[in-house]
């Protein structure tokens, strides 16, 4: 490992040291340094604990390819309180049987289901940002996140919990909470859980998992009852125009769980649990940290709004909202919007995937048992790839600009085996929203994005928020 590059080592803290009292958004421009002085790989030690982060393409297909290499780093350990052996955290066996149960939940003909959400909560938030169409600035990213965790909830738990309507939130307030206090604990030396208990991010951890799994165990137990109910009463009728017209309403990512578990032989309540807890939390911050660069992309590039907004108005005519999984594949050039904006802002700009062989990075033979860190967000900027990486251009997604890159050059959503399972499901959010939104405003940034300060947690998001003035179009 120490023929590697790398900072010094030292006893106790690896090669932490260099986090200590850093806040978020300078962790973040300190990792930047470090891959500027030693890209394309390096080594250091997480305490005792050895790491190798990688930024460049052949190194991420060799991790993310292998079905060697599908456990998730040693870090992810701290989700385990909060999301258990969900689909983001699991390995092995039970990682393979759950995603195997869990695709066809994302399949098309169900996701198509989904649209009626995406579109009610649009129109809410529509509404909402009406009252914010003044010219004036605003800051945006409360009702953005609001919006999509309203979506994620009916379409996960098939719940309302209007937290458009709610601007203090406890399940949003929570999970940033529990974000922070994981993101902490991951850039420190292992603490022992029953230490780290004693601290108050420790106790402020704790509170707020009894909340979130407070929330997912009866929202999980009144949905059982309900499918119970209406399993014992259903009529003749609803018989008929069920199974013999194909008429099925909508379910949501719960219920199609619950269905799955056979009574518990195929998944518990705490496997289904973790399982919804993973898809809520996947779900929404991600999509709110996409959505909300997008925003401040379009509102500093008037001239690719325009595009985007007459591509919508062929599309969609006089309607305010897509409707239909069809209108949403007709933006071609929307859909290049939105993956160049996560080629610039990933919403995970990492993962961490751990070894259980030797591999080769270049030159260097990495023995068995080492956290790979692969780094997203620099491997989207490689200059290589990507001529003038900063510049925002969509084109760069034109099939015939894409036929000769390197395929693990642009992962936001992970890539081979491993790789997200709800993208679809994501996108098609993003496309409803972003529409809507772009055919009712004209959309001004406050500030220039060189301006705008990344805030890394767990999920990469503005620092100060979505700054933005609305002006109703004619």
């Amino acid at each position: 490992m120490e023929k590697l590059p790398g900072d010094p080592r030292y006893p106790i803290f690896g090669t932490e040291y260099i986090f200590i009292g850093a806040s978020s958004e300078e962790l973040f421009n300190i990792i930047l340094k470090l891959t500027e002085k030693y890209a394309p790989a390096f080594r250091c030690w997480n305490g005792s604990l050895p790491e190798i982060v990688t930024m460049k393409p052949e190194h991420f297909e060799m991790i993310m390819s292998s079905s060697n290499h599908i456990t998730k780093g040693q870090n992810y350990n701290n989700f385990h309180d909060w999301l258990g052996q969900g689909l983001l955290t699991s390995s092995g066996n039970r990682w393979f049987r759950h995603r195997k149960l869990i695709t066809p939940t994302f399949h098309f003909k169900i996701l198509e289901n989904y649209m009626n959400v995406f579109v009610a909560k649009t129109e809410i938030l529509l509404n909402i940002l009406d009252r914010k169409a003044d010219g004036a600035v605003h800051n945006i990213y409360s009702e953005i996140t609001h919006c999509t965790l309203d979506i994620i909830c009916e379409s996960a738990m098939g719940v309302n919990i209007n937290a458009m309507f709610n601007d203090d939130n406890e399940y949003v307030k929570c999970v940033y909470e529990i974000s922070d206090i994981i993101f902490w604990k991951s850039l420190r030396p292992y603490i022992p859980l029953f230490i780290f208990n004693l601290f108050p991010s420790g106790r402020k951890l704790k509170k707020n998992l009894k909340i979130l799994h407070g929330f997912s165990e009866k929202v999980i137990s009144d949905r059982k009852k309900l499918l119970k109910d209406k399993q014992d009463n259903k009529s003749h009728n609803n018989v008929i125009e069920e199974e013999v017209l194909g008429l099925r309403k909508r379910l949501s990512f719960l219920d199609l769980l619950i269905e799955a578990s056979e009574d518990g032989k195929v998944l518990n309540d705490i496997d289904i649990r973790q399982e919804v807890d993973t898809f809520m939390f996947e779900g929404h911050d991600t999509t709110s940290a996409s959505l909300s660069w997008t925003l401040l992309l379009l509102g500093n590039h008037p001239d690719i709004q325009e595009r985007v907004f007459e591509e919508v108005r062929n599309v969609l005519h006089d309607k305010l909202t897509p409707t239909s999984i069809n209108e949403l594949n007709e933006f071609k050039y929307l859909e290049r919007v939105i993956k160049e904006s996560l080629r610039l802002y990933p919403s995970v700009p990492a993962i961490i995937r751990h070894t259980k062989e030797e591999i080769q990075i270049d030159e260097y033979k990495i023995p068995p048992n080492v956290d790979v860190v692969l780094l997203i967000y620099c491997v989207h900027r490689d200059p290589k790839v990507y001529p003038n990486p900063e510049k925002f251009d969509p084109d760069r997604f034109l099939p015939e600009n894409c036929v000769n890159r390197h395929p693990y050059a642009y992962v936001p959503f992970s890539a081979g085996s491993r790789n997200c399972v709800g993208q679809k499901f994501a996108l098609y959010e993003e496309k409803t929203i972003l529409a809507s939104i772009i055919n009712r405003y004209k959309v001004t940034a406050a500030k220039r994005m060189e301006d705008i300060q990344a805030n890394v947690d767990l999920i990469l998001r503005p620092k100060r928020g979505v700054l933005l003035a609305f002006e109703r179009r004619s």
